[in-house]
């Protein structure tokens, strides 16, 4: 007679002489048939443990739901099947970690078998026992320790162990009866959308059962801003010896067969930041006894992740330098001009539309043909060029038309009253000196370099939209910014003193911050979050941050935000952005800040200022 864990072959002998009950059941020994053992709390796969530690003080926690069907079968020489003492077994892993200096995790795992089914048969005289009902598993502490990289690094290295105790049930297929251990050594990383993890170790067993080596390992693509993780798993081991599943007193009746693997397909998903939900269905690729055909996991897990320092992002190419981006350059390898005409936008400019561009035509405001003589290239032929009336050799500007002038040096030339060089017919402020622009709305008047209605010369803020402010220091800069990763206000949310009531003098900055949300419907969820300063008790400072972000984001809501696209966080003192030794630096640390967390990436963003 044989023993399989799957169908996929024999892994042991049966005596074929019968064994007495008496000497069954004395010799029968513990074993905990599940191969399945659950990843500390916070790790990223289903099945897979990794490298990471992940912060200070931070609490994770993981409940995991456990299937595996027919991982014990006997069957005789041939193959046939005469007994499946273990048809079904279902548990609940609840576990826990705590992280310390972002260099040693501590955690516990407990087995709890809800469900085990199995059949009774009796085989030459000798009763096997199913499995049935819930049992308790053996208890399993964890203590890691990390030796190099980072949480977010592409390579990392961590050394640790499991530690069993033998709380699981006597003769229950849930327990092995004694202590057991298991050093290993841990492997992973991240890179960008994508990321791995392995160990290797070997569990030491206080039990009869043979101790074996043991193997896991991950990896799997991050899609949807990292919240998705899939990809593939495997697990197993390899027992260093043979030994006797079930001995008598005279003859080995069962063997244990010295492989197991299994592989898994899985698929996780991030939600509100720090929850994890996942599930996972495989199923047993070798013989080992506790191998089942089928496996399924299901998880849900509360994960804090550390905060990643934001790259910046890269700078956009312009290879001719002309201030134009090349995807918006019509002619990215020569230096040009900005034109309403996209075909045209960063090109050399050519005035008079002959083909010869400004730089080159003689007669940059009157169409010509070519020409070898640098001095009538692009000039229409000789006489009066530029029609006006005014021949050539009178006319102070023989290429531009304009009107005659007692003046010698202005005769022909076109009025300009303000003298700043733009004809007045072209001139949008031909009363006031002004410079050259593109828009026949600003061509002639005084610079509006960032186009708020604010001239540069009273701009405290020329090259960004700002508004109006009767403070010369602060007139026509702007009070919310759009970024990639933050709606920037540089103004405060004023509040009364030790209170989460918002004062009136912000109400417009809020109408502002309402309307940049609303005009930028690819930012799907912003967090507002809510700092002090570290004066006073910190419990006190975080419930005060957490009630002043939520009076922030009620007053957004009553002004047309929806509110799924909001949440809060009181962070209390552990944000500071300057120094809290100072009463500036500490009047800096009490903000609001908006945080973009989650942005549609096929929509067109827009950088707006308010």
């Amino acid at each position: 007679m044989w023993l399989r864990s799957t169908s996929l072959a024999a892994l042991g002998v049966l005596a074929c002489s019968a064994v007495p009950v008496s000497a069954l059941a004395q010799d029968q020994p513990d074993i905990a048939l599940n191969q399945y053992q659950p990843p500390v709390a916070g790790d990223a796969f289903m099945a897979t443990p990794g490298p990471t530690i992940g912060g200070h003080i931070v609490p994770r926690a993981m409940v995991t739901f456990d299937y595996a069907k027919d991982p014990l079968v006997l069957v005789d020489a041939d193959g046939n099947e005469i007994g499946n003492p273990v048809t079904g077994q279902m548990y609940l892993h609840v576990g826990g970690s705590f992280a310390l200096w972002d260099r040693l995790l501590i955690g516990v795992d407990a087995p709890i078998a809800v469900l085990q089914t199995g059949d009774d048969f009796s085989l030459g005289g000798v009763n096997i026992t199913a499995a049935d009902g819930a049992q308790f598993g053996d208890l399993r502490a964890t203590l890691r320790g990390r030796i190099w990289g980072e949480y977010y690094d592409p390579f990392q290295i961590s050394v640790g162990g499991y530690v069993w105790f033998p709380t699981g049930g006597n003769d229950s297929y849930s327990g092995e009866g004694a202590v057991y251990g298991e050093p290993h050594v841990l492997l992973g990383g991240r890179l960008p959308h994508f990321m791995y993890s392995a160990s290797l170790g070997s569990i030491i067993k206080g039990s009869d059962n043979p101790s074996t080596f043991n193997y896991r390992a991950g990896a799997g693509v991050l899609l949807v801003d990292d919240m998705l993780l899939i990809g593939p798993e495997v697990f197993g081991s390899v027992n260093y010896t043979d030994a006797d599943f079930i001995e008598s007193s005279s003859t080995p009746i069962q063997r244990r067969g010295s492989l197991n693997m299994e592989v898994l397909g899985s698929v996780q998903y991030r939600f509100l930041d720090d929850f994890v939900v996942g599930a996972a269905a495989g199923g047993g690729v070798s013989e080992g006894v506790g191998t089942p055909q089928v496996r399924v996991l299901a998880r849900f897990a509360y994960d804090p992740q550390p905060e990643r320092e934001q790259a910046l992002p890269p700078k956009p190419s312009d290879r001719d330098g002309d201030g134009i981006i090349d995807s918006e350059d019509a002619c990215p390898d020569v230096a040009g001009v900005p034109n309403d005409d996209e075909t045209k936008n960063g090109c050399p400019p050519d005035r008079d539309g002959d083909g010869i561009i400004d730089s080159e035509d003689a007669c940059p405001d009157n169409p010509g043909p070519k020409s070898d003589d640098p001095e009538k290239n692009g000039c229409p032929p000789p006489g009066d060029r530029d029609g006006d009336g005014v021949v050539d050799e009178q006319d102070a500007c023989p290429d531009t038309p304009g009107e005659p002038n007692a003046d010698p040096k202005k005769n022909g030339c076109p009025p300009d009253r303000d003298g700043d060089g733009i004809v007045d017919s072209e001139d949008a402020c031909p009363d006031v000196k002004g410079v050259e622009s593109a828009d026949p709305k600003k061509n002639g008047c005084p610079p509006d370099t960032d186009g708020d209605g604010i001239i540069d010369s009273e701009d405290a803020c020329p090259k960004k939209r700002g508004v109006k402010n009767a403070d010369p220091k602060k007139n026509g800069c702007p009070r919310v910014v759009v970024t990639d990763k933050e709606i920037v206000i540089l103004q405060k949310v004023e509040f009364d003193f030790d209170k989460a009531t918002i004062k009136s003098v912000s109400n417009s900055l809020l109408d502002d911050v309402a309307s940049t949300l609303n005009e930028n419907p690819d930012i799907l969820l912003v967090e507002v979050q809510g700092h002090t300063d570290n004066k006073g008790n910190a419990f006190y400072n975080a419930a005060l941050s957490q009630k002043r972000a939520d009076a922030v984001r009620k007053a957004l809501i009553q002004r047309g935000v929806d509110a799924g696209r909001m949440v809060t966080k009181g962070y209390g003192a552990k944000k500071p952005i300057a120094s809290n030794d100072t009463e500036t630096g500490r009047a800096d640390n009490r903000r609001v800040q908006f945080v973009i967390k989650k942005r549609d990436k096929n929509a067109k963003k827009k950088v707006i200022t308010k």
